[in-house]
C-alpha cells in the first residue's frame, strides 16, 4: 500500500498557507506541523469548552469528556490501559518528575544506566541522581558509527541495576534501536526500562504494549498535535514509585506523576492525533473491524514505508561527499529520517543559504551534546540536521539535495 501523499498533505493546513508556499520543511525533528483534526479540536475547546472541566453543565461536561477521550484513544493505539497514559507540560518536565520519584525510591548503591546517544532530556535528569548516592553507569555509543552495542549493555547490567534509560531513536544518530530485544535483556536482569520515544514517535506511534517498555515517552507537538508530553507508565512500576502529585490523587495512576495542573485544551486536542490516524487508516483501505491498536500499526507501517522509500537520494548524496560525515546508518531501513551531518562549512551559514532556496533546516547541538562529543564533533559548531516525516514529498527531497549540491 502506497501512502497517498496528496491526501495526507490536505490534512495539514500549513501546506495551504501563502507564507509557507514553496517551502520544503526539513526541521520536523524539532516539531511537526499540526494536522487539521488537532487544530479543529483545539479551536473548539477554546471557543466552546474553556471552562473548568468535569462539572455537570454542558460546556464543562463536554470538555472533560474530550480530555478523557484523548487518554482513552491514545492509550488504545499505544496498546496500554488508559490510566497508564499521563500528560504533562513537556517530555523534559515529565522526565524530571520521574527522576525525582526514582530518587526517592532507590537506595544507596543501586545503579541506573543511561546512554550518551540521548537527547539531554532523557539523560541529564537521571545523571543528577548521582548526587543522591545512586550509581550512574553510561552505556556508550561507538564513536565511529554511533551504534549502541547490546553486548556492552549486558556487561553493565551485572551492577545491581534498577533502571535503564535509552532512546528508541537518537535525535542526531538516527539509528532505530532494537527496543524489544533491549527491553527483554534488561527485564531478564530484573531492572525497569525507560524508553525515550521523542525522535521515533513522529514516524508512527509504536505499540508500547508489544515493545514491553515500563516507561515510554514522546512529545505530541512532534506527532502532529499540541505542545504536550505524553508518558506511558505501566502499572507494575507506576504503583511502586512514590506519588509525585497531590496526596489525594495518589490512588489514580495517571495523576501520580503530573504535579502540574493539566492543560485542559491541549490534552483534549490530542484526541485529534487519533482522529488523524483513523482518517489515514480508512482512506488507505484499512478494515472497519480493526482495533485502535491495529489501526495505529497499519498507519505506522504506511508512514515508515514512505519515509524509507524517499530517503536514499539524501543518504546517497551525504555518503558521496568527502566534506560530509553522516552520523548513523547509511541504510534507510535502519534509521529514522533525521539526518545529522558533520560538515566542513559552518552549519549556521549553510542553513541561511538553504533558507534562501526555500529549504527550512536546522543547525546546532540539538541538546545532544554528549552524542556529538562522543563523535569528536565541535559542539560550538554543531551539525547540519535535515529531518522530515511522512508528509514530505519525493520532490522536496530532490529540492533539498539540489540546494545542498549548489551550496556545498
Amino acid at each position: 500500500m502506497q501512502l497517498d501523499i496528496d491526501f495526507v498533505r490536505k490534512q495539514f493546513p500549513a501546506f495551504s498557507q501563502d507564507t509557507l508556499k514553496d517551502q520544503a520543511f526539513f526541521e520536523n525533528a524539532g516539531g511537526s506541523y499540526a494536522c487539521k483534526q488537532v487544530i479543529e479540536r483545539l479551536y473548539r475547546f477554546y471557543t466552546e469548552r474553556k471552562v473548568q472541566p468535569y462539572s455537570n453543565y454542558d460546556a464543562s461536561r463536554l470538555g472533560g469528556e474530550e480530555m478523557d477521550e484523548a487518554q482513552v484513544r491514545l492509550s488504545a493505539i499505544l496498546g496500554v490501559e488508559p490510566d497508564e497514559v499521563s500528560f504533562g507540560p513537556s517530555t523534559t518536565q515529565n522526565t524530571y518528575v520521574l527522576a525525582n520519584a526514582f530518587g526517592n525510591w532507590l537506595n544507596d548503591g543501586d545503579a541506573i544506566i543511561v546512554t550518551n546517544q540521548d537527547h539531554e532530556a532523557n539523560t541529564g535528569p537521571w545523571r543528577r541522581l548521582a548526587d543522591r548516592g545512586i550509581k550512574v553507569l553510561e552505556w556508550q555509543l561507538d564513536k565511529d558509527t554511533g551504534h549502541l552495542d547490546i553486548t556492552d549493555l549486558q556487561k553493565l547490567l551485572e551492577n545491581r541495576v534498577k533502571l535503564v534509560c535509552f532512546p528508541h531513536c537518537s535525535n542526531v544518530v538516527g539509528e532505530i534501536n532494537n527496543v524489544s530485544k533491549i527491553v527483554n535483556l534488561i527485564q531478564s536482569f530484573g531492572a525497569f526500562v525507560c524508553v525515550d520515544g521523542v525522535s521515533y514517535a513522529p514516524h508512527g506511534l509504536p505499540n508500547v504494549g508489544k515493545i514491553g517498555a515500563d516507561i515510554y515517552m514522546f512529545s505530541s507537538y512532534k506527532t502532529y498535535g499540541p505542545h504536550q508530553g505524553v508518558m506511558v507508565i505501566r502499572r507494575r512500576l507506576g504503583e511502586k514509585l512514590p506519588n509525585q502529585g497531590h496526596y489525594f490523587n495518589a490512588e489514580y495512576l495517571s495523576k501520580r506523576f503530573t504535579p502540574a495542573g493539566p492543560d485542559h485544551a491541549q490534552i483534549a486536542a490530542c484526541a485529534g492525533i487519533a482522529d488523524y490516524i483513523d482518517t489515514l487508516h480508512m482512506h488507505h483501505g484499512g478494515t472497519a473491524s480493526a482495533s485502535a491498536t491495529q489501526r495505529g500499526e497499519f498507519v505506522h507501517d504506511l508512514m515508515r514505508a514512505h519515509e524509507t522509500q524517499i530517503m536514499p537520494p539524501l543518504l546517497d548524496w551525504a555518503t558521496s561527499k568527502n566534506s560530509v560525515r553522516l552520523l548513523g546508518p547509511t541504510e534507510a531501513k535502519l534509521r529514522a529520517p533525521t539526518v545529522a551531518l558533520d560538515i566542513k562549512q559552518n552549519p549556521k551559514k549553510v542553513v541561511k543559504e538553504l533558507a534562501l532556496k526555500g529549504v527550512m533546516a536546522g543547525s546546532g547541538d540539538f541538546y545532544a551534546v554528549r552524542a556529538l562529543e562522543a563523535h569528536g564533533i565541535d559542539t560550538e559548531k554543531g551539525v547540519l540536521r535535515l529531518s522530515y516525516v511522512h508528509y514530505t514529498k519525493p520532490e522536496e527531497i530532490e529540492k533539498l539535495v539540489d540546494a545542498l549540491d549548489t551550496i556545498m
